[in-house]
């Protein structure tokens, strides 16, 4: 079995005069409350400092009245070893990103991997190490705390239900894209995807055409087939399928609907909407699908949460919910949300410093990206002001 990573414990911090809380929760997206206490990384309070036991701190963050939001869950990306990607041949993104709000990453397989093995021993192989690298690099404080849940093996044909066991049994959680390797076709990933939910592995399907050499056309049907419990880059990475492909999926499937920054932003917006329409904004997801051909987006998913406010209609704090509580509810992951007993991975932010908006949520809503201020892991700062978005209006201070 895997071991756990051993971090840093923050002890007890207490954050105040939070001038807007948003929790993550697309039902309750806002919070009334102006004050959160952490105790060794894990939320303990949440509500009105006067009811808050915020006595004998290790650490106070002023927030001046700025925003806190759950920490950015990035649901796809292809990390490889470290904080560099083969892909672009760029080091330190994975920290860059986290300038840019992101607390977990997902990785929708190590693909990138020059030689990337594809017998079915090295496929395992690659698996347990890339989820015991990543874990042990977060222990370090490598690529700035980021929890990289990675180790996500693309199935191969031959593959049986023995190594989803076996796998699982490593501490593997997660099935890289299907589609990227030799499995396109619906039955057969039907069935690797039923041995991998047998076993706790949560499984996940490219949409559209292809996007590196191998991977190929996977359509509605191929998708609906498979069963996949997330329906990845369903706007395309890059091409995407047809509108009503996309909406035959938003219809016939009742998986997770992840719309990424290196897809298709006609389709994004649409999607997005058809969702509103359908009544199950709950299964909307973002993640970028980075690295990959377009490069590396540090500010990806707040580029995302803008554009889909901006465009499809979508108030900002619901939008904020598609990249933070959907994903931890989609994914059983204990982040994601602003509750008690969940991870305090924040990020702290405020309109951008002459924006056109009155304040944060109506200057996402107009399409501005909001400045960050600082970030948070496990209760620990990661970052103070970013070096990437745009300054923001206030930032947090730690005052003591």
């Amino acid at each position: 079995m895997a071991t756990a990573a051993i971090v840093e414990k923050s002890g007890k911090v207490v954050i105040r005069r939070v001038g807007l809380m948003l929790s993550g929760d697309i039902d309750h997206p806002i919070l009334d409350a102006d004050t959160i206490v952490v105790n060794d990384g894990v939320i303990t309070a949440v509500g009105r400092e006067k009811d808050c036991d915020t006595s004998e701190p290790r650490r106070i963050i002023d927030c001046q009245g700025t925003a806190i939001a759950p920490g950015l869950i990035d649901s796809h990306t292809h990390p490889v070893f470290g904080d560099w990607t083969p892909r672009q041949n760029q080091l330190g993104w994975i920290e860059s990103c986290m300038h840019g709000g992101v607390t977990t990453m997902i990785s929708a397989g190590e693909v990138h991997l020059p030689g990337r093995p594809k017998d079915i021993v090295g496929v395992k192989a690659l698996a347990i190490t890339a989820q015991r690298a990543f874990d042990g690099m977060r222990a370090a404080g490598v690529g700035g705390g980021v929890k990289v849940l990675a180790g996500a093996p693309v199935i191969e044909k031959g593959m049986v239900e023995q190594d989803f066991a076996d796998l699982a049994a490593a501490g593997v959680r997660l099935l890289g894209e299907i589609g990227l390797g030799s499995v396109k076709a619906g039955d057969e990933a039907a069935q690797m995807v039923a041995w991998a939910r047998r076993h706790g592995i949560q499984s996940t399907i490219h949409t559209g055409g292809p996007s590196i050499p191998g991977s190929g056309l996977i359509d509605e049907h191929v998708v609906l087939e498979a069963d996949a419990d997330v329906i990845g880059h369903v706007n395309g990475g890059h091409t995407s399928l047809s509108y009503k492909s996309v909406c035959t999926l938003c219809e016939k499937s009742s998986r997770a609907l992840e719309i990424v920054h290196n897809g298709n932003e006609r389709i994004a917006i649409l999607t997005a909407r058809h969702a509103i329409e359908l009544k199950c904004p709950h299964r909307v997801i973002l993640g970028t699908d980075a690295p990959a051909g377009s490069g590396v987006q540090p500010l990806g998913m707040l580029r995302m949460i803008a554009l889909l406010s901006s465009m499809a209609d979508i108030p900002a704090e619901i939008v904020f919910g598609f990249a933070t509580g959907n994903i931890a509810r989609m994914r059983s992951l204990p982040q994601g949300l602003i509750e008690v007993g969940r991870p305090a991975d924040f990020v702290f932010i405020d309109k951008a410093q002459h924006s056109a908006g009155t304040d944060l949520l109506d200057s996402i809503r107009l399409g501005d990206i909001p400045g960050v201020g600082m970030v948070m892991i496990d209760g620990i700062v990661r970052c103070q002001r970013s070096r990437n978005t745009p300054p923001a209006a206030e930032v947090p201070v730690i005052a003591h």
